[in-house]
């Protein structure tokens, strides 16, 4: 790659940023997304998403896709949900497809980021960018697909120091785009085969750790009603030296949560249906579900009214130490919960209010609150005491501890 190639990122989210960043210190560098309000946020050097610092970043940022026509390298980086009925939702990567097809010239690479299922490159995005570019694949354009793997509010892991998986449309192609992440990639890239493989390998990454996370949660429920100790049973059972230390837990974000539905989907198109996988999606979506079960269990041995119940969540989003909420478990621990008409109350040190009706800090006014719900591991919470929760607590504490943070807790899961 030459210093006048330019590279226009499509997305400027928890994926595409961090890329433009790292990529605006050795190319030409364009920042492209629909929300208007975040390109003026970023234009200002300010992330909503407090990941990435853009301080003496040299990048444009635009929302008029008319800017595009003079990049020569497109990455794309929108999201890639499920519906509400979990099929695989692609509206966001061909509507980019299509934008960026209008402004492609010969010899053009488009490299995708977003999840998929193995083959949405080459049999959904290559015949959208010929339909509506005029160019043929692998003889004007040509493509390339490496997997994201950001991990949001995770201060060791940055873009940098983890391996990417690169690959390419043609050999050359493929050896092109190898080169380029390896400018930005501290940690080595990884040449897979064929663009299928390097589609396969996120999704797979993903599916082993929602399987895993499954029996762990099978595990805990299983414990729980033979009334023993799971976190005592994980902590004797790692000692070996072959266990694998999965925990039980809420399953959700854009990816761990979703990445299965996008497997099971083109599986089932061949004419397999993977019912491991299908069955572990099934159980960590039941958590939720679960947890409220329990709330309620201790709203009826504290012989409480439930309409008159005031239960707090401390964490809304989907993981530790970051404002990511996409497709967070909390949300449906608070919708289970209000089912029994429930009083719940929400707080979250990194989701700015009002911007999902969250509570102001609980420890710092004067509600109290008959059930405590730690929901999120976030820093901000690890260093709270027995007499904190006491002081917010209406009678003795009741403190469901879902990621086994506190020695003190009523019950984890």
């Amino acid at each position: 790659m030459k210093k006048e190639d330019k590279i226009a990122i499509i997305g400027l989210g928890y994926v595409g940023l961090p890329l433009a960043k790292s990529f605006s210190k050795y190319y030409n560098v364009i920042g492209y997304d629909i929300d208007i309000k975040r390109v003026n946020d970023l234009k200002k050097n300010i992330d909503r998403n407090i990941d990435v610092d853009l301080k003496d970043t040299k990048i444009v940022y635009t929302i008029n896709e008319k800017d595009l026509k003079d990049s020569n390298i497109y990455i794309i980086t929108v999201p890639t949900p499920v519906s509400n009925e979990n099929i695989p939702d692609l509206n966001c990567l061909e509507n980019a497809t299509r934008m960026v097809a209008k402004y492609l010239n010969k010899g053009d690479i488009i490299i995708y980021e977003s999840t998929v299922y193995p083959g949405v490159t080459e049999e959904i995005c290559v015949p959208l960018i010929e339909k509506n570019s005029s160019l043929k694949y692998n003889v004007d354009f040509f493509c390339g697909y490496s997997p994201e793997r950001i991990s949001p509010g995770d201060k060791n892991r940055h873009l940098s120091n983890i391996v990417k998986i690169t690959s390419g449309s043609t050999p050359e192609i493929a050896s092109k785009i190898d080169t380029l992440y390896k400018k930005i990639i501290i940690a080595g890239t990884y040449k897979a085969t064929s663009i299928k493989v390097a589609e396969a390998s996120k999704v797979v990454e993903n599916v082993q750790r929602d399987v895993n996370i499954a029996l762990m949660n099978e595990f805990a429920i299983m414990f729980d009603k033979m009334k023993i100790s799971s976190s005592d049973i994980f902590s004797a059972a790692k000692t070996k030296w072959n266990f694998i230390n999965f925990s039980p837990g809420l399953v959700g974000g854009h990816c761990i949560g979703v990445d299965p539905y996008y497997l099971s989907f083109q599986s089932m198109k061949f004419g397999f249906t993977p019912e491991l996988l299908l069955k572990s999606r099934e159980i960590n979506n039941s958590i939720p579900k679960y947890i409220a079960l329990k709330v309620m269990q201790f709203i009826n041995e504290k012989k409480l009214i439930k309409e008159e119940a005031k239960v707090l969540i401390l964490g809304y989003t989907f993981k530790e130490n970051c404002a990511d909420i996409r497709n967070t478990k909390v949300e449906q621990i608070k919708i289970e919960l209000e089912t029994y008409s429930v009083n719940v109350f929400t707080y979250d040190p990194y989701v700015k209010l009002p911007y999902t009706n969250l509570e102001i800090d609980p420890f710092i006014n004067n509600e109290k609150y008959d059930i405590i719900i730690l929901a999120v591991s976030h820093n901000e919470f690890r260093n709270y005491t027995i007499k904190d929760f006491n002081r917010i607590s209406k009678e003795k504490l009741v403190l469901l501890d879902i990621k086994g943070l506190y020695k003190f807790s009523t019950w984890t899961l």
